[in-house]
Parts: structure tokens; C-alpha cells; sequence
């Protein structure tokens, strides 16, 4: 090695150990990213998976399930199965604990690849895992949460045409000057690079992932209400309930 000598000589171990655990596994990332973002087609016919992201604490709600809590004469989850449904292939619950208080729904309960209750990253790392072993044939996810009762009944149509001939990674909502990244299209081809950003560098905020990658944001009107209103806290159960009597739908 011409120019190490002595004392330079002395910290090449830790040069090399510095580019094997920080820098190749970011090139790698990089390559697979770029490896992801060839244009592609995303017909209407393309079978997408769909996951209901429940595997949250609720503690603003005082714990326990708050999709299961009632709004005018159903439950949260109903209401998000009613208007998710539709517009996927197949969709999954997101859950952890026992599956058996999601029966009564009829869809695959499937609780985090990762413990600890690792937030929406990790029902997204899931819905992924999910998807490419059950159904491989589908190249792309729509991720909901399960607390926006009025969630649009066009989301993944208008995602899907943000994405449709492009080299977009993601495609994530947005209504009144904010984004709603649980509310998303996926790449599933994505799944290792989230595996390793959990697992390795703890990652557990989704901008500060998806920032890595290329995100289409499609903005929804705010009419009378904002369609990703979510029910975090009691008093917001109150004005769903609200709104559900003004529109005489409670």
C-alpha cells in the first residue's frame, strides 16, 4: 500500500471494519433502490394487497382496540373494511395479540414480522412479507390505518394513477397541506431495504424512511370534512359522531 506507513499503516483495520458495517451497506441499499426504479406499468387489472394497519398501542385512547370502538351503530374497522375493501384484491388486518377478536371480519390476521411494537413501519415491513409469500404475482401494496372511518373510497385508484408509468417508489396521500404516510402505495420489492433499516439502524419514523426513496404525494380535497380524520383520542370519536348525525348517516 504506497502511502501507508507507520502510524497510517496502524488504522487501516478500522478503515476497513468503517466501509463494511456503514459504508457497503449503504451502497447496496442505494443499488437496490435504483434496481427498484425502473419505469413500470401499473394496469388497472394489476392484483394490489391491501393492509389494515392495527397493530398500534392506542395509548392516547387509553390502550386496547380502538378500531373495534363503535360509531354510529358500527364499529371503526367496519367502516375502514367497508371502504378498503373494494378497491384492493385481497386484504389483510395488521394485528398483534389474539387474532380470534378480528374473526368476526373474515380477513388473514397477520401480527408484526418484527416485536416490540415497532409502530406503522412495521405493519407496512409486514404487509410486504405477507404479500410476496402469498401473493407474488402483486408488485405493489396499499397500506390504511384503522382509525379514519371516512377514508376515501377512491385512494388507491388515484394512487395507483400517480404511480402508473413512472419511476415512483411510493405513492402517499395528502389533504390540506399534509401528508398521511400510512395511508400509501408500496413497492413490495422494497421489503428487504425496510427489513434492514428496522433491523439495523432502528428505524421506526416513516418520513425519515421514505425520504430515501421517490414519493408521489396526491393531494385530496377537504370539503366538509377531511377524509383522514382519525379517531386518536375520545373527543375525536365525539365529532365523527358528530358529523355522522349531520349527514344523517349515524
Amino acid at each position: 500500500l504506497v502511502g501507508l506507513s507507520g502510524n497510517g499503516l496502524s488504522h487501516l483495520p478500522a478503515m476497513i471494519e468503517l466501509f463494511t458495517t456503514l459504508i457497503l451497506p449503504l451502497l447496496v441499499m442505494k443499488l437496490r433502490i435504483w434496481g427498484a426504479r425502473e419505469p413500470t406499468m401499473v394496469a388497472s387489472k394489476t392484483p394490489i394487497v391491501g393492509v389494515l394497519l392495527a397493530g398500534g398501542l392506542s395509548r392516547r385512547m387509553g390502550g386496547g382496540d380502538k378500531s373495534l370502538m363503535e360509531l354510529g351503530g358500527d364499529t371503526i374497522l367496519a367502516r375502514v373494511v367497508k371502504r378498503a375493501q373494494p378497491q384492493v384484491k385481497t386484504l389483510i388486518l395488521n394485528a398483534n395479540g389474539d387474532p380470534g377478536r378480528f374473526e368476526g371480519f373474515g380477513l388473514p390476521v397477520v401480527e408484526d414480522v418484527i416485536g416490540g411494537f415497532a409502530g406503522p413501519l412495521a405493519g407496512i415491513l409486514t404487509g410486504m412479507t405477507w404479500t410476496l409469500k402469498n401473493a407474488p404475482e402483486a408488485t405493489w401494496m396499499a397500506s390504511f390505518a384503522t382509525d379514519a372511518p371516512f377514508l376515501p373510497e377512491n385512494l388507491v385508484a388515484r394512487l395507483v394513477d400517480a404511480v402508473e408509468n413512472s419511476d415512483q417508489d411510493i405513492a402517499c396521500a395528502m389533504s390540506a397541506g399534509r401528508t398521511h404516510p400510512v395511508f400509501a402505495l408500496w413497492r413490495v420489492a422494497l421489503k428487504d431495504d425496510l427489513r434492514l433499516a428496522m433491523e439495523d439502524e432502528d428505524m421506526r419514523k416513516i418520513d425519515r424512511w421514505t425520504s430515501r426513496y421517490r414519493v408521489a404525494h396526491v393531494d385530496f380535497d377537504v370539503e366538509q370534512f377531511d377524509p383522514f380524520f382519525n379517531v386518536n383520542r375520545p373527543e375525536n370519536l365525539d365529532e365523527a359522531t358528530k358529523f355522522l348525525i349531520e349527514k344523517g348517516a349515524a
